[in-house]
């Protein structure tokens, strides 16, 4: 039953590959666009909210369509990207990083927001009165208090990542070495004879990477919150 193959470990390492760089891609992203709504006032904010916790709420298959239409040979960011920078998403495991990191996006966002928030404004308006610089309060100040946040969505982003199915089969298909990820992999083997035996091993995995990360980030946020408060 644990006896892993070599096709179960490539779409397991694939799976790693893609969710690390997805939540990698996508962080700094987070953190700015966390730190935008949870700081700023501005016209089109409840929108901006609203698209970004949209793939939510929309069926995977909608987005990972939506991301077709755009990132495809033929789409207009797609198409621009293929001719002039030979950079290709569709049907890549680039694009499955991608997907990924659109799906998980909303997740990452929102602990790092209500971190954000949860920050008294007065340190960072004691930061500038001493003089720091509007990007040297946040470094200095905003962003070590929001950690532990940042950490928990992260590891939230990661998490979901790893199990993501519908946009990312809608994306790139589930091509074996390519764009298999564990999910797809899972799918096609509940769909052949005798494939339970694998299918079993992979839904295991699964579960002991999902485990992982949410131990690991309560472990992460609770050490990050020590050092904050200097124990």
């Amino acid at each position: 039953m644990l006896d892993i193959s070599a096709a179960e470990w490539t779409a397991i390492l694939l799976s790693l590959r893609v969710a690390v760089i997805a939540t990698l891609v996508a962080t700094p992203f987070g953190i700015a666009l966390a730190w935008l709504l949870a700081r700023k006032d501005f016209w089109g904010k409840s929108v901006l909210d609203a698209v970004v916790h949209l793939p939510l709420v929309l069926p995977p298959v909608v987005t990972g369509y939506l991301l077709l239409l755009t990132f495809g040979r033929r789409g207009l960011v797609g198409g621009f990207l293929a001719d002039h920078l030979g950079i290709v998403f569709a049907f890549r495991w680039t694009g499955a990083a991608l997907a990924c990191g659109v799906m998980s996006f909303p997740l990452l966002v929102r602990p790092m927001r209500l971190s954000i928030e949860a920050i008294d404004r007065r340190l960072e308006q004691a930061a500038e009165t001493l003089g720091a610089a509007p990007f040297k309060v946040f470094f200095t100040v905003t962003l070590p208090l929001a950690l532990p946040g940042v950490l928990a969505g992260m590891v939230l982003g990661f998490a979901k990542a790893i199990g993501e199915f519908g946009a990312t089969i809608t994306f790139v298909s589930n091509i074996p070495g390519e764009t298999q990820t564990i999910s797809s992999a899972i799918y096609s083997l509940i769909q052949t004879p005798d494939g339970d035996a694998a299918a079993g091993r992979l839904v295991i995995v699964s579960v002991v990477l999902a485990l992982g990360a949410l131990i690991a980030a309560e472990w992460f946020a609770r050490r990050a919150t020590a050092r904050l408060h200097g124990n």
